[in-house]
């Protein structure tokens, strides 16, 4: 049977990211996503305007339809919340549909590269943290890990590289797991590890005592819908019974595919990633590990 995951995130018409981002991944993969639109926006926020169109007094409407119909779900996946009030939503929609096998994934959208997001204040914090409480995967990035530990991005970073850096990022990301999540994937880490000719980006992937690292080359800056085309193949992947590494590692390949295409095309950072040639390496790798 077809694994079904409900995915809330936003809806941009440009910029490549959030449901425009996970609804082909997940299919690609063989998972039914279903959307539930946090809001829609004639582009991401990235750019220089944008228009947007708040769907928090919508989200009630999903639920309540949803349970008349009965369904049942194997994930839960929330990205890019547009305010704190979303979060109480959202966890009145876990309560009605989360199962005792359904995944929680929370990819906390809150900022990067040092900086929070403009949608970002103190009680949206608070509420992620308590959202992110419930999970059973997050994917923050190392900004977003910092805002959840509420440590200095700066002072951490100026380790970046020593050869502990990473030892330093996962001491810092344990409180999180002591908060009852599963795994914290934490995205986008740049070090120079020793061996290394130059700085790569890792991804460091804690669970219980266990600790992995998935690096990848730089190829270029920092594109819209990364973060959510990372998290929604970790998605896909686990609700199918995949690792936790196992799943990072296959995004990352498809990402550096994506990455080398989008660089040698000259696509603005905004546009997001030229992804869409690439998802048949999802479509293969996901038949490929089910063998």
């Amino acid at each position: 049977m077809v694994k079904r995951v409900a995915v809330i995130n936003d809806l941009s018409g440009l910029g490549k990211c959030s449901l425009t981002a996970a609804i082909p991944v997940l299919s690609v993969m063989g998972v039914q996503a279903c959307p539930i639109p946090t809001a829609v926006l004639t582009n991401q926020t990235g750019y220089d305007s944008y228009y947007c169109d708040d769907y928090t007094d919508k989200i009630d409407y999903f639920t309540e339809e949803w349970k008349k119909r009965g369904i049942t779900l194997d994930g839960i996946y929330t990205g890019y919340l547009g305010s704190e009030t979303q979060v109480h939503k959202i966890l009145s929609f876990c309560e009605a549909f989360r199962g005792k096998d359904t995944l929680l994934f929370v990819d906390p959208v809150m900022g990067d590269l040092g900086k929070v997001y403009d949608i970002y204040t103190p009680e949206l914090g608070r509420q992620m943290r308590r959202l992110v409480a419930h999970a059973d995967v997050i994917t923050p990035n190392l900004t977003e890990c910092c805002v959840l530990t509420d440590t200095d991005y700066t002072k951490l970073t100026s380790y970046q590289n020593r050869s502990d850096y990473l030892e330093r990022i996962g001491l810092m990301a344990q409180p999180l797991l002591q908060n009852g999540i599963r795994t914290v994937i934490i995205t986008g880490i740049i070090h120079q590890a020793a061996g290394d000719d130059a700085p790569k980006y890792y991804n460091l992937i804690l669970g219980g005592n266990s600790r992995q690292t998935v690096s990848s080359p730089i190829y270029g800056g920092s594109y819209s819908g990364t973060g959510d085309l990372l998290t929604s193949v970790v998605c896909a992947g686990m609700v199918q019974g995949d690792s936790a590494e196992c799943s990072v590692r296959r995004a990352v390949r498809f990402l550096e595919a994506a990455l080398i295409e989008t660089v040698a095309e000259g696509i603005p950072r905004n546009d997001g990633l030229n992804f869409e040639p690439y998802l048949p390496l999802l479509l293969k790798e996901t038949k490929t590990s089910r063998r």
